[in-house]
């Protein structure tokens, strides 16, 4: 048990055309390219689309990993993805953000179950991580009914000292 609701959580693939739409600060655009009504919470987001376009680039096959739009109830609520596919050792590195304005409603938590379901029929996905801060006690407190267990932690150049938590991509 998650702790999730049953409310069914669509994910929307975001390709490099949104991406892009979404880094030249054209939210009509990146709405239209993605078929649904994107918040403006996806233009505070440049920073990752940036990184995610460029991945893409380099790896084509990132794009069905790396970024998909959530919606629940007909509204877009944040997004969720993963760092890339699996790498060689069948680790995924999940990633989800919920739009500030509809945070403690409990999306965050299904964003995580819906990114667990989705890699759960990766046979190629083994282990799924989560990197968070130390000083984010709501991130920490979506993990715990996941049983994600604490391997360490890391310094990122960019988000500082991240605890890290992994656990199987499908549970025994």
């Amino acid at each position: 048990m998650t702790g999730t609701s049953d409310v069914a959580v669509v994910l929307v693939r975001l390709d490099v055309a949104t991406m892009a739409a979404l880094i030249d600060d054209d939210l009509r655009r990146a709405s239209e390219l993605a078929g649904i009504p994107l918040t403006p919470y996806f233009l505070t987001q440049n920073w990752l689309w940036r990184i995610r376009h460029d991945q893409i680039g380099r790896d084509p096959a990132a794009a069905d990993w790396v970024a998909r739009a959530a919606i629940m109830d007909g509204e877009v609520v944040g997004h969720v993805g993963f760092h890339g596919p699996p790498d060689d050792d069948g680790m995924v590195e999940v990633a989800y953000s919920v739009d500030p304005e509809l945070r403690r409603r409990g999306h965050a938590r299904r964003l995580l179950a819906a990114a667990l379901d989705w890699v759960a029929g990766v046979p190629a996905a083994r282990t799924v991580r989560a990197s968070i801060s130390p000083d984010n006690p709501a991130s920490l407190a979506v993990l715990r009914p996941f049983g994600f267990a604490p391997v360490g932690e890391q310094w990122d150049d960019e988000d500082g000292l991240e605890l890290l938590f992994e656990r199987p991509a499908r549970p025994t």
